[in-house]
C-alpha cells in the first residue's frame, strides 16, 4: 500500500505516483471511489497505447454511474492492472494500492507540476 502523501492529484480525481525510474502509476482517488460507490467494471487502454493529458483514457462503471477517466499526464501506457478485469472492487478496497489502473512513461515530466499535492486536493474536495 502506498502512502497517499506521495501522490499528486488532478482536478478530475485521478492520482499520480512518480516511480524512481521516471514512470508514473495512475489511479482514482479515494474520494472518487467513495462517490462512485461499488465499482463493477473498469475499461482501460492497452499497453502500448498513448494517453494525452486531459483526455479520456478509460471508463469506470459503478452501481451509480459510468465515469470517464482522464489522463493527468501524456505518455505511453506501459502496463495495465489486469487484475481489475476480474476484480474491479480492488479500486474501492485500495484505490492508491492494488486498485491502481495504468503505468505510463511520460512524454514530459513537467506535466506533474500542474497537479495538486494531497493537502490541496483534500481542501478542494473536503
Amino acid at each position: 500500500m502506498s502512502d497517499s502523501k506521495d501522490l499528486k492529484y488532478a482536478k478530475t480525481h485521478e492520482w499520480v505516483r512518480q516511480e524512481d525510474n521516471g514512470e508514473v502509476v495512475i489511479g482514482i482517488s479515494d474520494y472518487a471511489q467513495k462517490n462512485l460507490g461499488d465499482i463493477t467494471f473498469v475499461e482501460l487502454p492497452s499497453a502500448g497505447d498513448k494517453v494525452t493529458r486531459g483526455e479520456s483514457f478509460g471508463v469506470v462503471e459503478s452501481v451509480k454511474a459510468a465515469s470517464d477517466l482522464y489522463a493527468p499526464v501524456s505518455g505511453e501506457v506501459i502496463a495495465v492492472n489486469e487484475a481489475l478485469e476480474d476484480a474491479p472492487e480492488k479500486v474501492n478496497e485500495s484505490p492508491a494500492g492494488e486498485g491502481w489502473m495504468i503505468r505510463v512513461r511520460m512524454e514530459d515530466p513537467s506535466g506533474l507540476d500542474d497537479l495538486m499535492p494531497e493537502s490541496d486536493y483534500q481542501a478542494q474536495n473536503g
